[in-house]
């Protein structure tokens, strides 16, 4: 079974150069551990979504621009998240504020083409089905 992710959760985006912790606020989360748990709506962009350092999606306009203004070398951009879309799949069996919890086994989209993915999910203990 995978694990419950929770606040300071170890996250990684497939075009991303560095890690960044997921955000959780407090508000009436606490399930069954002493972190803050997430569910699958703790996807918005730099308040549960941090940068990850710099981008190098060629889809990014912020990449798209910098590259061709070098010629067509690959210049990276300063990340600047842009997940619309909730995680997916969460974790369907168990609900939490009306939404499915999430686990390390969910992925979230960025819509500059990056896959967003728990690295560490911020506990070891809490396991949901």
């Amino acid at each position: 079974m995978p694990r419950q992710v929770v606040q300071g959760a170890q996250l990684m985006c497939s075009f991303g150069t560095t890690p960044s912790q997921l955000m959780v606020p407090p508000k009436n989360r606490m399930w069954g551990s002493p972190q803050v748990a997430a569910n699958i709506l703790d996807h918005i962009p730099m308040v549960n979504i941090m940068p990850f350092g710099m981008c190098m999606c060629p889809a990014n306009p912020q990449v798209a621009a910098a590259t061709a203004a070098a010629l067509g070398v690959l210049t990276p951009q300063p990340c600047i998240p842009c997940t619309a879309t909730p995680w997916s799949p969460g974790a369907v069996t168990v609900n939490l504020v009306g939404a499915p919890l999430l686990n390390e086994t969910s992925m979230l989209m960025c819509t500059w083409g990056g896959m967003i993915t728990v690295m560490e999910p911020g506990q070891q203990q809490k396991l949901v089905p």
